[in-house]
């Protein structure tokens, strides 16, 4: 049976970094997002906001009718009936209170309401407007079609800028306004107009921004709590990952240290029992060869157990390394093996992890040929190369286990796991 691994060194594997995909990274608050990203419909409490907010707008615009009426302000001329002007203000108000869950709809019932009403010569005007400024912000900051959101919006506002237009030229040609007290450079009509025109623009253009900036927000809000749920995805699954490989540790220190003792010990036990009657002397160095196995397997547990405890420590702690293969196959000897140790090529410097790695190479290779290989003698060579550690450990038995890329079927062995384990650390 042969088995033989070859390490490099330095190490290049990065600990502790799992596989990166950069196409699974949720996106940062400054990027694009990857998928068109809808906002979530209304929540029931923001439902019922909404109708508290239409149910008080349409009160503001009845108490806006009353007291228009009670101090005779009509800007707009002779006012309709009485049940026509609260039909006007109930209407321009109650639209809101979908301005979240169907904000197209409520942006164009409110402006068809307000051009009519005015038409109608409604002397409301104050909640009506505020009404119409919720409306076209609801639109911006709620509407999921962004395309359709910002064509019904700059419609709405050219319709507005329209009927403005319209109302001034019919107001021109129906009288003829005075402006007493008329000192300016421009002419009175031109400054009106360039008045109502500017505070116009300042009033939509606020309410299509401010909209937009709304969006905009509630987008990055989303995308941080995206964030932030795969952060926490990532640490569970890295705590998750970690006790993983602190169990595979333990597992594999716990099967290098114990396997190989009480194999050995087991050989020694089982020469001593053929020899007891007949040869007491080879008996009792048998027996002190278990005791002095279970001495050592009973320090090295201590002493594994003890770098365990300490979360800062690592493999290399344990104090092996290839230097010590010598004092391994010492064992081996006592279980009756012959063994041929070589070193080939100049021994250098290797890193501590590369120098356990490759006795507990030495050591799992040694326990298989002790427990499966029914071998007389047991080869053991470490060559050094340039960049490369080779071991190589060779035995004259008829083997129970092959080594290559697996187990063979149905062994139920951990020992070349754990030997692959070590050599795939170090690439």
């Amino acid at each position: 049976m042969c088995t033989g691994t070859r390490i490099r060194y330095p190490c290049r594997v990065k600990a502790g970094r799992a596989p990166y995909d950069e196409t699974a990274r949720p996106p940062a608050p400054g990027d694009d997002c990857p998928a068109p990203w809808v906002r979530p419909e209304p929540t029931p409490r923001q439902r019922r906001r909404d109708l508290y907010l239409g149910l008080s707008m349409a009160a503001a615009a009845l108490l806006s009718v009353v007291l228009s009426n009670s101090m005779g302000s009509f800007p707009l001329g002779p006012p309709p009936s009485w049940p026509e002007q609260l039909g006007w203000a109930v209407a321009v108000g109650l639209p809101l209170i979908w301005r979240r869950s169907r904000p197209e709809l409520c942006t164009l019932v409110t402006a068809v309401v307000f051009i009519a009403a005015q038409a109608r010569s409604s002397p409301e005007t104050l909640a009506s407007s505020a009404a119409l400024f919720v409306a076209i912000y609801s639109l911006g900051a709620w509407g999921r079609n962004r395309q359709l959101a910002a064509r019904i919006r700059i419609g709405v506002i050219a319709a507005m800028f329209g009927w403005l237009a319209l109302a001034a030229t019919i107001s021109v040609l129906s009288t003829s306004p005075e402006f007493v007290g008329a000192a300016g450079p421009l002419p009175p009509f031109l400054a009106v107009a360039i008045t109502s025109i500017l505070f116009n623009l300042a009033y939509f253009l606020l309410a299509y921004l401010l909209g937009n900036s709304t969006w905009t927000s509630a987008r990055r809000q989303h995308l941080l709590e995206v964030q932030a749920e795969a952060l926490r995805q990532s640490r569970v699954e890295n705590a998750e990952r970690a006790v993983t490989q602190e169990r595979v540790r333990i597992a594999r220190e716990l099967h290098d240290v114990v396997a190989h003792h009480v194999s050995v010990m087991g050989v020694q036990a089982s020469a001593s029992r053929r020899v007891m009657d007949k040869d007491p002397a080879k008996a009792k160095t048998a027996l002190a060869a278990v005791e002095q196995s279970a001495r050592t397997a009973v320090d090295e547990l201590r002493r594994m157990l003890g770098v365990l405890r300490d979360a800062g420590a690592t493999d290399q702690a344990l104090g092996y390394g290839l230097d010590q293969v010598d004092s391994l196959l010492r064992g081996a000897r006592e279980a009756g093996l012959t063994v041929e140790y070589k070193i080939l090529g100049e021994p250098v410097p290797v890193p501590e992890s590369v120098s356990l790695a490759g006795y507990r190479v030495v050591q799992e290779a040694v326990t298989n040929t002790i427990k499966h290989a029914r071998a007389s003698g047991i080869d053991v060579r470490i060559r050094y190369l340039r960049r490369e550690v080779e071991v190589e450990v060779t035995d004259d038995g008829r083997g129970g286990y092959v080594a290559g890329p697996a187990p063979r079927p149905g062994s139920g062995g951990l020992g070349l796991i754990g030997m692959r384990e070590r050599v795939a650390a170090h690439d």
